[in-house]
Formats: C-alpha cells, sequence, structure tokens
C-alpha cells in the first residue's frame, strides 16, 4: 500500500514536470514566433476633453519613429521598445499617459491621455500660462485655444514657484472649476483679477460692478449667493447701478450703491470750496472799499461821500465782475467756484467816485 502510494506521488510529479516544461516551451516557441512577425501598423486614440487637442496624432507618431527602427509598419515586433517609447511620449508637457501594445493582429496600439487645462492664467511679468489640475503650468499650444476662465495678475512668471504661489494656483483652479460647472458664470464674468493680498475680484461682461469675492474658500457657495443676487436685484435694479458686490461674507452679499462715496466726497469739497470762496470774497471786498480816496483830515473813508457817488454813479463804468475760476481739478469735479475780480477803470480826478460792485454769477 505504502509502495503504490509512493509510485503515484512520483508518477504526478514527472506529468506536472513535463506539463510544466511543455508549456514554457510552447510559450517560448510563440513568442519566438510572434517577434518574428511585423508590425502591420500602427492606431493612435488620443483621450481628450471636451474634444481640445493640444497635440495631435502626427505629434505623436513623430516620437514614436524617432524612437523606432525606422518606419512603424512592417518593422519587427520585437525591435520596438514600447516601455521606453511610453517615456519618451511622456516627455511631451501635454500628454498626461502613454500606453502602448500590440493587439492580436500586430498592430501597434497606442492610447494617450492628454492633460486637462483649468484655467489661463496671465502673470504681472506679462507671461501666460495654461495650469491643469495637477497644479502643472502650460504652455500655450499654437492648435488649439481653449475658452477658460482667464486669471490675470499672477505674482509669478518663475518654473519654480514658491509655496505661496503655488497655494495661489490651487485657489485658482478651484474657483476656474466651480465657475465652469454652471454656463451662467461662464457667460457672467469675463476676468478674475488677483490683489496683491492674493485675494480674487471679478469683471462681469455687463456692468461695471467689481464682485469681491475674498479668497477661495466656500467658492460654490459665494457663487450661488452671487446667482441669486444677480436674480433678484440685478435684473430690477439695472446693470450699472452698484459699483460693487461683495460676496465674501457668509450668508449676506454686500452691494455698493456707484457713486455714493464720490458724491459724500464732492459735496465736501464743495462745502469747503464755498467756504473758500465767501472768504475770499469779503477779504477782497474789503480791501477794494480801503483804497477808495479817503479823508485827508481824519485818513478814514466818509461814509456820506460813499453814498452819494454810489447814488450818483449808477451808470458808471467802474464795476466788478466775478468771473469762474478755471482749474482742472475743478473742472473734474464739475464744481462752481466764483472770485472777485476788480477793474477799475481810470476814474476822473475831479470825480472821486467809488467803484459800483456788480456780482455776475457763471457756473463752470
Amino acid at each position: 500500500m505504502v509502495k503504490k502510494k509512493i509510485i503515484l506521488n512520483i508518477l504526478l510529479a514527472i506529468f506536472w514536470t513535463v506539463l510544466g516544461t511543455g508549456t514554457i516551451v510552447l510559450l517560448a516557441a510563440a513568442i519566438r514566433i510572434k517577434d518574428s512577425k511585423k508590425c502591420s501598423g500602427i492606431e493612435i486614440n488620443i483621450k481628450a476633453v471636451s474634444n481640445n487637442f493640444f497635440v495631435d496624432k502626427a505629434d505623436i507618431l513623430k516620437i514614436i519613429t524617432s524612437n523606432s527602427d525606422g518606419e512603424v509598419k512592417d518593422n519587427k515586433v520585437s525591435s520596438f521598445d514600447l516601455k521606453g517609447i511610453e517615456l519618451e511620449l511622456e516627455k511631451n508637457i501635454w500628454i498626461k499617459k502613454a500606453q502602448l501594445f500590440f493587439d492580436n493582429n500586430e498592430k501597434l496600439q497606442v492610447n494617450v491621455t492628454e492633460r486637462e487645462p483649468i484655467a489661463r492664467v496671465f502673470s504681472s511679468y506679462g507671461t501666460t500660462f495654461y495650469v491643469d489640475k495637477e497644479v502643472s503650468m502650460l504652455p500655450l499650444s499654437d492648435k488649439f485655444s481653449a475658452r477658460l476662465p482667464i486669471f490675470t495678475n499672477f505674482p509669478s512668471d518663475k518654473k519654480v514657484l514658491l509655496p505661496s504661489d503655488s497655494s495661489l494656483l490651487k485657489d485658482i483652479i478651484s474657483i476656474s472649476q466651480a465657475i465652469q460647472k454652471d454656463s451662467f458664470y461662464m457667460a457672467m464674468i469675463e476676468q478674475i483679477d488677483i490683489t496683491p493680498q492674493n485675494t480674487f475680484e471679478m469683471l462681469p461682461k455687463l456692468g461695471n460692478a467689481v464682485i469681491v469675492v475674498g479668497d477661495a474658500k466656500n467658492i460654490e457657495k459665494k457663487l450661488a449667493k452671487l446667482r441669486l443676487f444677480y436674480k433678484e436685484i440685478i435684473v430690477k435694479a439695472g446693470w450699472s447701478k452698484y459699483s460693487e458686490i461683495n460676496i465674501q461674507y457668509n450668508n449676506q452679499v454686500v452691494a455698493k450703491r456707484k457713486g455714493v462715496e464720490d458724491v459724500r466726497a464732492d459735496s465736501l469739497r464743495t462745502l469747503q470750496l464755498i467756504q473758500l470762496i465767501a472768504d475770499n470774497a469779503k477779504r477782497l471786498s474789503e480791501d477794494s472799499l480801503q483804497t477808495i480816496i479817503q479823508d485827508n483830515e481824519k485818513n478814514s473813508p466818509n461814509s456820506n461821500m460813499i453814498q452819494q457817488s454810489i447814488e450818483r454813479d449808477e451808470n458808471s463804468d467802474s464795476s466788478q465782475v466775478v468771473e469762474p475760476v478755471s482749474s482742472e481739478a475743478n473742472v473734474e469735479n464739475k464744481k462752481s467756484a466764483f472770485i472777485v475780480k476788480q477793474n477799475l477803470d481810470k476814474q476822473k480826478k475831479t470825480n472821486k467816485q467809488l467803484p459800483k460792485l456788480v456780482l455776475k454769477k457763471q457756473s463752470l
């Protein structure tokens, strides 16, 4: 009984050994046969987002050909270093991943996944680039220009960014993705400016209001508030009523009417200007009276003489005319300003008459 078990085990061992060896031989033969076969062609598949192709089949074929022994077709399958070609393809900044293999018909299958740009960024130095989900800075392509949210005043044009700039790019990605989720925001927002404090302000395509966003936190909630404000307020009040719409605060939208602060500033300036004009007019009037021919004995004006002179010379040519003062500041602020200008004609030596004051108001 024991001998039979030993013999059975030996036979099983021999069987599996022969089977394994045969399998290896067959696989080696199949590989040799396959390697001896020639490539029947190439098929390139590019996976792009929204059919935005920043790299085309010609670019990919050029890289494959340059890393193969001659032309791809009719070349031996064994001559292709598929892994090496994949690495070369992925050196292209626009190619995120590449995968190559031969199918059962010896056709080379090439699957390429493009990088997806999320936003277009303009730096404060005049350079521009795209940025993708992986926070990679992508150059512009001469093949296609993507329609994406535009961000301006990025503080760096370096390839190696500071941690603060990398964090800012992540905020840009978050805001851009939130905007692209809704066609309303894409149609409404012209561009997003980056402030010196690394916060964000949006400029709409309609109206002149600046939309203060703040940082990128809770950006979807902020945009939802903005959408509600436009739906409930702007459509009724008009596109030009507000100069600023602030959505950075929780559960509220703070809107500033256009020109409110300017009107307040202009009113204060007007009051100051009127007071200054009044003081100048008073001073000039007093100076004019003091220069009139004075009493020789008391060295002081004679009130009777002044009264008689005014009554006698109603049609006198001597006058004082108030003329507007022209200055760029006052013209820009559209203020009315006046100064008394004394135009005294030559007086007859025998008349000893006083000039008559005539105030004429003119507006700038």
